[in-house]
């Protein structure tokens, strides 16, 4: 499935970010922002999710494909890592958990409460969750955030195994994940006016 954002303008808190913003993401292929802190990375992807509107622009070929990882890890504390992924499998109507698991080496932390991890266990736990959403469409902030090297090269994995089965990746990152994946710097595209555009994404804040 090709994701296509048209001719974009975002706003954080009713102020514009980012104007005239375009892009085609195809399957297979993964796609990468960047940009410095406060440029609009958060407010493109929480878009491209459908979490807040864009001010203006569209955005077609995305409804109900997308699984999204922001910053937080999205964990019940008081539900085991089985009970987490069995969770959000079920949400989305599947019920193999297990290539989550393997993934991320969460086998030995299987019947851990969620809220007992660590910030590393935690994170590898969340994004494990995309792998039991069966969303072709991942997109995905600083995921890497939290990572030592050896799970930050699971996370790759996952990755490159989701491009090869025909899914794609837009992430926010900073890290080199070893992957052929195509670059967009949004810094050309911040918007140059501090005009309110209305406050409809405020919720999301």
């Amino acid at each position: 499935m090709t994701l296509k954002a048209s001719n974009l303008t975002l706003a954080r808190g009713g102020v514009p970010v980012l104007t005239g913003l375009s892009f085609v993401l195809e399957p297979r292929a993964a796609l990468i922002l960047r940009g410095p802190n406060g440029a609009g990375k958060t407010t493109l992807l929480r878009t491209i999710a459908g979490l807040q509107p864009a001010v203006e622009g569209e955005i077609s070929g995305a409804a109900d494909q997308i699984a999204y990882a922001g910053h937080a890890d999205g964990l019940k504390a008081m539900l085991t890592v089985r009970e987490n992924l069995m969770f959000w499998a079920q949400v989305f109507g599947r019920h193999d958990i297990t290539p989550a698991l393997d993934a991320y080496a969460l086998h030995p932390l299987a019947d851990r409460l969620a809220g007992t991890l660590s910030a590393g266990q935690k994170r590898r736990l969340g994004l494990s969750r995309l792998l039991v959403t069966g969303c072709p469409i991942w997109v995905l902030d600083e995921p890497t955030v939290s990572l030592d090297t050896d799970a930050v090269a699971m996370f790759a994995a996952a990755v490159r195994a989701h491009l090869a089965q025909g899914g794609s990746a837009l992430m926010a990152t900073h890290i080199d994940l070893g992957l052929e994946a195509d670059v967009i710097d949004i810094t050309p595209y911040r918007a140059m006016t501090t005009l309110r555009v209305g406050a409809s994404d405020e919720a999301f804040l």
